[in-house]
């Protein structure tokens, strides 16, 4: 019991951390959730591992506890600055992590629900169907939920939505 608890770790944190530094937004924080997360389902791994799909269950805790500190240390979160939201040129990797880090601000600044269902679905991967499974929400609610949320990540990151300039110029060749 206790190996298949540590390959289900050794296959899955990576994937668990990467949700819970888009929900946090913290390093951190995401490593702490992550922690939190794994320690409360190794308490119940025989019940976990006798589930169809034990990544919905540990995801589904994963959720729940950010949601419990979302509801707890709720804070103000600063805006990025609109002169610094430049688009990363390809193979500018220092760009491409100032988006990644406006992206995941601005996630923030969304509702718990939003923000989870837009990473459920963006970062892993999974239907309206699943995400309603995990969140007890109607796969319409989700849909709902997803449209909003994208709606207002390309309001609060008008550069990273824009085409860019080389979409145009290549349609004038």
């Amino acid at each position: 019991m206790e190996t298949d608890f540590q390959a289900f770790v050794a296959a899955r944190s990576t994937a668990l951390f990467r949700g819970a530094f888009v929900l946090t937004g913290n390093r951190e924080a995401a490593e702490d959730l992550v922690q939190e997360t794994l320690e409360r389902a190794c308490r119940k791994w025989r019940t976990i591992a006798g589930k169809d799909a034990p990544d919905l269950y540990v995801r589904r805790i994963m959720v729940n506890l950010a949601n419990d500190r979302w509801r707890r240390f709720r804070r103000l979160v600063t805006t990025s600055d609109p002169e610094s939201g430049d688009k990363a040129a390809p193979g500018d990797e220092f760009g491409q992590v100032d988006n990644r880090d406006q992206l995941v601000r601005a996630l923030q600044q969304l509702p718990m629900r939003m923000r989870t269902v837009v990473v459920l679905r963006y970062f892993h991967d999974l239907s309206d169907i699943e995400i309603a499974a995990d969140l007890g929400i109607s796969p319409s609610t989700v849909r709902s939920q997803l449209a909003r949320g994208i709606e207002k990540l390309r309001d609060q990151i008008p550069v990273l939505s824009a085409p860019s300039p080389r979409q145009h110029t290549e349609g004038i060749r």
